[in-house]
This record gives structure tokens, sequence and C-alpha cells, in this order.
């Protein structure tokens, strides 16, 4: 029934996601006040409840025009089941903030595979990074796939290798600008620590929790599954599917290197969310899929619930 109901992608689709974010994300703001009031959170969480509502409608509009599942919701339901289920990391704001921009970056990019205007989206996607990194320092590794797309699609073209630095140069002289206006100089030095974990910490586990490395490895092994049966289609569909599974690597890597109170595990939801989307879809029989479904609704509801206490 679950399956059924999220295989299409009908208007009842969003609005029902759409209300258990609303339920959930409002739910875990309400268990987490603390001594603060309502009246005193409340600006913030609706900005940041709408944020995760963007991301959650713009990773299905990048998933259709791109090709990078079939027509349908899955995607958008394993992205919010992997919020519920890592509720604790929504605490990271400007990681939130980041992820919206970041999320248009990668839809640029994965665009340029038509070959048209190749240019313009690596202008735009290198100012989308570098915007996000303005909320989120670690951000600015993505541009290593700006440059790798450029390698795969038109290596040969000299001025698409400058492009990107034009994009970040962009948004860095009317930050400094903004900057300058304000007297708040500082911020650059200030904001792009580039904190590292992995040598900092006395142990892996503080700075990758079991939960967080339980999902990373699953996240792989669905990968190398949907890999190997997409191996003999046509290659358009698999070169899409290592972009995304670099972005993944990327992520991945940002959160070894980061601090375990700062790890931002959301940055890897989009590519999760594609291979769990494509490996879903390549299930035949409507029970095993309904039974997956329920399985990991179950889940993410129990992680949350744990979250909470």
């Amino acid at each position: 029934m679950i399956s059924s109901f999220f295989g299409k992608t009908k208007p009842i689709n969003f609005i029902v996601l759409a209300i258990v974010l609303f339920l959930f994300y409002f739910g875990n703001v309400f268990f987490q006040l603390g001594e603060q009031k309502i009246n005193q959170v409340i600006p913030l969480e609706l900005l940041l409840f709408v944020t995760h509502l963007l991301s959650v409608f713009t990773i299905n509009l990048i998933v259709r025009s791109e090709k990078a599942t079939e027509s349908n919701s899955y995607s958008m339901l394993f992205f919010l089941l992997l919020m519920i289920a890592f509720s604790d990391e929504l605490v990271l704001k400007n990681v939130v903030f980041a992820n919206i921009f970041l999320l248009l970056a990668f839809w640029r990019i994965l665009s340029i595979k038509s070959t048209k205007n190749v240019k313009h989206k690596i202008f735009d996607a290198s100012l989308l990074i570098a915007i996000a990194s303005l909320f989120y320092d670690w951000a600015l590794a993505f541009m290593f796939l700006v440059f790798f797309v450029i390698g795969v699609y038109d290596r040969k073209t000299f001025k698409n290798w400058l492009v990107p630095f034009l994009g970040v140069a962009t948004i860095f002289m009317l930050t400094f600008a903004v900057l300058k206006v304000k007297g708040s100089m500082g911020f650059f030095e200030d904001h792009y620590q580039f904190s590292l974990g992995l040598f900092t910490s006395k142990s892996f586990f503080q700075v990758l929790n079991i939960q967080t490395l339980i999902y990373l490895i699953l996240t792989i092994l669905v990968s190398i599954t949907v890999f190997i049966r997409l191996r003999n289609v046509s290659g358009g569909k698999l070169l899409l599917l290592r972009i995304v599974f670099l972005i993944f690597v990327l992520g991945t890597g940002i959160i070894l290197f980061t601090p375990a109170d700062a790890s931002p595990v959301l940055l890897t939801f989009f590519p999760a969310t594609v291979f769990f989307t494509n490996y879903f879809e390549a299930m035949k029989k409507r029970r095993l899929q309904e039974a997956v479904m329920v399985a990991c609704l179950v889940l993410a509801c129990s992680l949350f619930a744990v979250h909470l206490n």
C-alpha cells in the first residue's frame, strides 16, 4: 500500500510528505526546547523547516529532470526517512542552509550531460558551491566535483577550466564588499577554519558514531549492487550515477575530516537517496517492496524515538 502510493507523482504525495515533515520537525523542536521559549526559536525553526521542505522537493526535481530514477516519489520519501532517522544531525543549522545550495549546484552539474550551455552551468554550480561555503566551509570541497565533470564531458575547451574560479571569485568579491561596509573583515579568517576531526580525535568513534558508520556502509553496498545491475545499460545513466557516487564519496570524506559534533551527514542524503531509490525500483515483487518500505519506516521512527530520549 505504501509503495503503491508513493509509486506515483501526484500532488497528494507532496502534501502527505509535507505534513509528515511538519509533524516530525516541529515535534523534534518541541522536545528539544529545554529552557527556551517557543516564541524565541520559532522564526528560525520556520525558516529551517521551509529549507528542508524545499530540499525534499528539489531532490524530486533533480531525479526526474535528469532521469536519475524512474517517475515516482520514492526519492522524496527516502530523503525524508533519512532526516527522521538522523534527526539529531539537523541541529547543524549552517549545514542545512548549505545543503539547499549544494543541491542546486548538483542539479546544474548533472545537467551538463546535455552539453548545452556548459559554461553557464559550470559558472552557476561554482557560484552555488561558493555560496554554500559561506554557511559551511567544507562545502568548498565539492569544487572537485565541478572539475571532475568538466574532465568527463568537455575537457578540451580550455575556458571551461577557468570558469569555476570566476564563479567562486564572484561570490568572494561580493562578500568582501559587504563585509568591508559592515566592518566585519574577520569573517573569512574565523569562518574558513576547515576543522579536522580524524587527526585530532583519539578514537575513530569520536568522529563517526555507530549509526553513521552503518548508514555509510549500507549506502556503499546498495550503490555497488545498483552499479552491478546497471552495468549493461546505456552509458548515460551509468555515468550520471558515477557522478552521484562521487558526491557521496566527497560527503563521506567531509564527515571523516570534521569533528564528531559537526559531522555533516545531511550532505550525503541526496546521493544515498538516489541509490536507495534505484535499488528499490529494481525489486520486482510488490510484497517485497512493501515489506522493505515498512521496515524502513519502522527503523526511521525507532531511531527518531531513541534520539528524543
